[in-house]
C-alpha cells in the first residue's frame, strides 16, 4: 500500500473489465507537459524548416530578395514594371533562340513541376501499388529521383528499397500508370539498385508522319526514319549491324523500308552507298526499281534473286580478302561502297519455297551475309509477318530488331527476345486500322535490352515516285516531305 500511495495521476486507474477474475491492468503513467515547452519547440521546429528551406531554394530567394527590394523602393509599379520587364526578355529569348531557351529555362521548369506533381502522389501511389515494405515496424518508400521531362513523357528515377528488383515495378506498371494519371508506364533497368520509369503523358505517335526531309549529309549509323514515343527523331542505325522487321499484313513494314532508302538517298547518288533490292512480292520495292537499277541491284524471281545474294556474298568476301591485315572497321568509299542488301517477305524465299535446293541456296547466302558482312560494309535488312523459329531459322544472326503489330503475344519475344513484352512492348495490342496503327512498332537494340516504342514515317507512293524519278535521273537531291 505504501508503494500504491506513491503512485499519483491516472496511474492508479484501473482499465475496465467485467471479468472478476481478471488480473489488475493499469494505464501507463500520464505526464501533462507545460503549454510553453510545447510553444517553445514546435517554434523551434518551424524556424529549422524555414532556414533549411532557405538553404536549398537560393535562386527563390534571390528573386524574392529582388521584388522585396522592389517594393522598397517603389511599391507596386516597381514590381510590375520588373514582371513586365522580365516577362518580355523571356518572350524574345524564346522567340530569337528557342534552343537555348528550351535548353536552360523550358526544361527545367518542366522537370520541376512534374517533379513536384509526382512527389505529392508519390506515397500513396506507391502504398496502394504494394510497393512500400515494411521492416521492423519501418515504413521504406523507395526514393523519388530526378525527372527529365519531354513534352509527351516523364523519365522518373527510383531508388529502390533494399530487397527490391525491377521486376517488383514492372508486375505493378498498370498500377503506377493509372495512379499518376498516365498513359502507359514501362520499367527501364538502370544502374543497380535503381530504376527509370517511362510514364507516358501523351502519345507522340497517334497520328501518321509524313515523309521526313532529305537530309544533305546522312549518317548511315543515325538515318531519321521516323518519331520515338517520347517526340525524339527516330535514328535507325544500318552501319555495323543487320536488321529483322517483323510486322503482320499491313503493319507497315514498307514505311520501314522505303523510310531508310529515302534517309540514303544523298550517299546513293554520291556512290557511298549500293543497295540490292529482292523483292519477291512484286508489289513493294518494285516502285523504286530504277533506282535500285541506278544505284545498285534488283531482283524479284526467286532464282535471280539467289544469284544476287551469291554475288553480294562473294564481293563480301572479295572485300574482306582485301582488307585482311589493313583494316578492322568498314568506312564507305566510291571503291567500297556500303552495300544494304533488302529482302521483302524473305519467308517466302527461306521457309515457303518449293524448290529445296533454291531455299537452301537463298538461307546460306543470307546466313553468310549476316555472320561476316557487318566488318566489311554489308548489311542485311530483311522484312517478314511470320516470325516462328521454323519459318526464320537465323532471325538471331540479326542484332536488330524491330517488331510493327503483331497476331499473336507469343511473337513478340519470337522477334525481340526474352522478356520483351514483360518489358511493355505489346506488339499484339496496336490498332490494325492503318491511320492509327500503320508503322508503330518497337525497336530492340544489340546493345539495349529494353524496347523502344516508334513510328516509321510514311513514304507513299507519291514520295517513291518522284524519288525515283529525280535520283534515277541523276538529280543529286530533291525537296524532301512530299508525303500525302
Amino acid at each position: 500500500m505504501g508503494r500504491l500511495s506513491r503512485a499519483e495521476g491516472q496511474q492508479l486507474a484501473q482499465v475496465d473489465n467485467p471479468d472478476p477474475f481478471a488480473p489488475p491492468v493499469w494505464r501507463s503513467p500520464v505526464y501533462r507537459t507545460p503549454e510553453g515547452v510545447i510553444w517553445v519547440v514546435q517554434l523551434v521546429r518551424l524556424l529549422a524548416r524555414v532556414v533549411w528551406f532557405v538553404v536549398r531554394h537560393p535562386y527563390l530567394d534571390l528573386v524574392a530578395g529582388v521584388l522585396a527590394m522592389e517594393w522598397l523602393s517603389g511599391g507596386w509599379p516597381a514590381v510590375a514594371g520588373l514582371g513586365a520587364a522580365v516577362a518580355v526578355t523571356l518572350g524574345v529569348w524564346r522567340w530569337r533562340y528557342p534552343a537555348s531557351f528550351r535548353l536552360f529555362v523550358a526544361a527545367p521548369v518542366r522537370n520541376r513541376w512534374r517533379w513536384w506533381y509526382y512527389r505529392r502522389r508519390w506515397q500513396a501511389v506507391l502504398t496502394i501499388a504494394r510497393l512500400v515494405p515494411t521492416y521492423r515496424g519501418r515504413v521504406l518508400v523507395p526514393v523519388l529521383g530526378a525527372v527529365e521531362a519531354s513534352r509527351f513523357a516523364d523519365r522518373v528515377h527510383v531508388t529502390l528499397v533494399s530487397g527490391q528488383s525491377p521486376d517488383d515495378f514492372a508486375d505493378r506498371a498498370g498500377n503506377l500508370a493509372h495512379g499518376f494519371r498516365v498513359h502507359l508506364c514501362r520499367v527501364r533497368t538502370s544502374v543497380p539498385g535503381s530504376v527509370v520509369l517511362e510514364l507516358v503523358r501523351r502519345d507522340a505517335l497517334a497520328e501518321p508522319i509524313p515523309a521526313l526531309a532529305i537530309g544533305a549529309q546522312p549518317d548511315l549509323r543515325a538515318l531519321p526514319v521516323g518519331r520515338c514515343e517520347d517526340g525524339s527523331p527516330w535514328l535507325l542505325r544500318l552501319h555495323g549491324t543487320h536488321l529483322l522487321v517483323a510486322g503482320a499484313t499491313g503493319a507497315g513494314k514498307g514505311s520501314i523500308l522505303w523510310s531508310a532508302v529515302r534517309a540514303m538517298l544523298p550517299l546513293l547518288a554520291a556512290g557511298l552507298v549500293r543497295v540490292y533490292a529482292c523483292d519477291p512480292k512484286l508489289m513493294e520495292l518494285a516502285f523504286g526499281r530504277a533506282l535500285f537499277d541506278r544505284y545498285g541491284r534488283y531482283a524479284a524471281h526467286p532464282e535471280r534473286i539467289a544469284e544476287l545474294l551469291e554475288d553480294a556474298v562473294a564481293d563480301m568476301q572479295d572485300r574482306a580478302a582485301r582488307f585482311a591485315g589493313k583494316q578492322r572497321d568498314h568506312v564507305p568509299t566510291a571503291e567500297h561502297p556500303f552495300v544494304v542488301v533488302l529482302v521483302d517477305e524473305v519467308a517466302f524465299l527461306t521457309a515457303y519455297q518449293a524448290d529445296r535446293k533454291l531455299k537452301d541456296r537463298t538461307l546460306a547466302a543470307l546466313a553468310t551475309l549476316t555472320t561476316q558482312g557487318r566488318a566489311v560494309g554489308f548489311c542485311v535488312v530483311a522484312a517478314l509477318q511470320d516470325p516462328r523459329k521454323e519459318v526464320m531459322t537465323i532471325r538471331n544472326l540479326f542484332p536488330d530488331k524491330i517488331a510493327l503489330r503483331l497476331d499473336e503475344p507469343a511473337q513478340v519475344d519470337m522477334v525481340l527476345g526474352d522478356g520483351a513484352r514483360d518489358r511493355g512492348a505489346r506488339c499484339e495490342e496496336i490498332s490494325s486500322v492503318p491511320a492509327v496503327g500503320a508503322g508503330v512498332g518497337f525497336v530492340r537494340l544489340e546493345a539495349v535490352p529494353d524496347p523502344v516504342r516508334v513510328r516509321a514515317a510514311y513514304v507513299s507512293d507519291q514520295d517513291i515516285r518522284a524519288m525515283a524519278a529525280a535520283y534515277a535521273a541523276g538529280m543529286a537531291d530533291i525537296a524532301g516531305g512530299e508525303a500525302a
